[in-house]
C-alpha cells in the first residue's frame, strides 16, 4: 500500500484482487498482497485509490494515469506488446456548503483482468496531470 502526502494531495492506493466503488466507497476484495506465485499466468489485480482532492484542484479536469514498470522503472507491455497502464479524466465538484480549503475524496478503482507477467519486480505507479502521486510494488516469483 501506498500513501503520499505531496503538494495537498493525499493519495492512497491498495494493490488488490479485485474492488468497486460505490457511493463514495471503496470495497475490496484481496486486498494489501505483494507476491505472485504464478509466473506467467494470468492474474486479475485493481488498484484501489482514494484520492483526496486539495479545495484548489477542484471544479477542473484531472488526468489520471497508472503505469505497470519493472523494477529497473521500465514499462511492462502485455503479450501483444502493448504498455499495461490505465488512464483517464475526472472532475471533482465543490458541494455547496462546504468550507473553502477543505479537500474533497474522489475514489478510483482499476482493475485488470489476466496480467501475465514473468518473475521479477513490479511497481504500480500512479500520475496524477503527469506528476508522480503513490507507488505500490509486488514481485512474481515461483511458488513452493
Amino acid at each position: 500500500m501506498s500513501n503520499v502526502e505531496n503538494a495537498g494531495w493525499d493519495v492512497t492506493m491498495l494493490l488488490c484482487d479485485a474492488a468497486e466503488s460505490i457511493g463514495g466507497k471503496l470495497y475490496i476484495l484481496g486486498g494489501g498482497w505483494s507476491v505472485v506465485l504464478r509466473p506467467g499466468t494470468p492474474t486479475n489485480m485493481a488498484l484501489a485509490i482514494k484520492l483526496s482532492v486539495p479545495w484548489h484542484e477542484t471544479n477542473r479536469p484531472i488526468n489520471i494515469r497508472a503505469q505497470l514498470m519493472n523494477e529497473d522503472g521500465g514499462a511492462v507491455e502485455n503479450a501483444e506488446g502493448e504498455v499495461i497502464f490505465a488512464e483517464g479524466q475526472m472532475e471533482l465538484g465543490r458541494p455547496a456548503g462546504i468550507h473553502p480549503g477543505s479537500s474533497l475524496d474522489a475514489p478510483i478503482v482499476l482493475n485488470f483482468g489476466g496480467v501475465s507477467l514473468p518473475a521479477g519486480g513490479y511497481v504500480w505507479q500512479l500520475f496524477v496531470d503527469g506528476e508522480p502521486r503513490a507507488r505500490t510494488s509486488f514481485r512474481v516469483q515461483q511458488g513452493l
